[in-house]
C-alpha cells in the first residue's frame, strides 16, 4: 500500500475492505488516503493533491521547486495545482495558467512544471527578496539558466509580475545557501555596497581551498557569515575557532550575523569593516 492512496482505487480492486478503510486510514483529500498515525511530507501532501485531480494536474509553484530538490520549503504550504477545477479543498490551490509542453516535466508519475517554469511563477510573485530567496534555493538545486527564464518569458508576455521577474532575475545567486543569507545579500546591496560574491574560496598553504566565505568582497577582504547554529555541538564550536582564527591570519575580516541583529546593526558592523580596511 502506498503512503497516499485513491480510496475507491483500493476498495474496487480488492485491496481494502471499507471496514479497513475507516478504521485504519485518515481521508487526505476527497477520495485519498493515508495511514491514521503517518505523518505526511511534502511531497506525500503533493501526490495527495496530483492524485485528488483524478492525476491530470500538474504541480507548480513552491512544491514543484521542492521537488526539483530546492531546499527551505515548508512542509505546510498549499499544492498548486495548474487543473481546471476551481473548488479545490483546503490546502490546495488550483490555476488555469498557460503552460506549453516545454514547460512540462515528469517527477516519477507525476507532471511538474520544469526548472525554468518554476522560476518564471516564483519570480513573478511576493515581495522581491522571497522571491529572489526561492529562485536562489531552486539555482542552487536545478542551475537553471536565468537567459533560459527570460526566453520563457517572451512566450507569456500578458502574465502579471514580468517586471519584478526581471528585477529577481538580475539578483538570483546560486552560492547562497539559506534564505537568511539572501536577506542579508540583498540587504547589503539595498544599502550601498557592492553586490557581494557569495561561496569564495579561502586557500590553505597547500593551495587548494580550505575553506569558503558566505559571501563578501576579496578586494577588500571583509566577509560577511550567517551563523544559524546554536553552539551546543563543542566539536563544532571547536572548528569554527580554528577557522576564524585562520581566516584572520590570512588577512579576511569576517563580520558574523546572527538571527537576533537587526538591519542597522549588520549595516553599521559591515560599514565599520570596510573603513577598518581602507585605513
Amino acid at each position: 500500500m502506498e503512503r497516499v492512496f485513491v480510496g475507491s482505487e483500493a476498495l474496487g480492486g480488492g485491496v481494502l475492505t471499507r471496514h479497513e478503510l475507516r478504521t485504519s486510514y485518515r481521508r487526505v483529500l476527497p477520495d485519498v488516503y493515508a495511514a491514521k498515525r503517518t505523518v505526511l511530507t511534502l511531497e506525500d501532501r503533493t501526490v495527495a493533491a496530483w492524485l485528488w485531480s483524478g492525476r491530470e494536474g500538474v504541480v507548480k509553484g513552491l512544491a514543484a521547486s521542492a521537488m526539483l530538490g530546492a531546499k527551505w520549503v515548508d512542509d505546510d504550504i498549499p499544492i498548486e495545482l495548474n487543473w481546471g477545477n476551481h473548488r479545490p479543498p483546503t490546502g490546495v490551490v488550483t490555476r488555469n495558467d498557460t503552460l506549453l509542453d516545454p514547460e512540462v516535466a515528469r517527477h516519477g508519475a507525476m507532471a511538474i512544471t520544469t526548472a525554468d517554469r518554476t522560476a518564471f511563477d516564483l519570480g513573478c510573485r511576493g515581495p522581491v527578496w522571497q522571491a529572489v530567496a526561492r529562485l536562489d534555493s531552486l539555482a542552487r538545486a536545478t542551475h537553471f539558466k536565468v537567459g533560459d527564464v527570460q526566453e520563457l518569458a517572451l512566450r507569456h508576455p500578458h502574465v502579471k509580475g514580468l517586471r519584478q521577474l526581471d528585477r529577481v532575475l538580475e539578483l538570483v545567486d546560486a552560492g547562497a545557501e539559506s534564505p537568511q543569507e539572501t536577506r542579508i545579500r540583498l540587504m547589503l546591496m539595498d544599502a550601498g555596497f557592492p553586490r557581494p560574491q557569495t561561496q569564495i574560496p579561502v586557500r590553505g598553504p597547500d593551495g587548494f581551498p580550505r575553506y569558503y566565505l558566505d559571501m563578501g568582497w576579496e578586494d577588500v577582504m571583509v566577509a560577511v557569515e550567517y551563523d544559524g547554529r546554536h553552539h551546543t555541538d563543542r566539536p563544532v564550536y571547536s572548528r569554527d575557532i580554528i577557522r576564524l582564527e585562520y581566516l584572520n591570519s590570512v588577512g579576511w575580516i569576517v563580520v558574523r550575523v546572527v538571527a537576533e541583529h537587526r538591519r542597522a546593526e549588520i549595516v553599521h558592523r559591515v560599514r565599520q569593516a570596510w573603513e577598518l580596511r581602507r585605513r
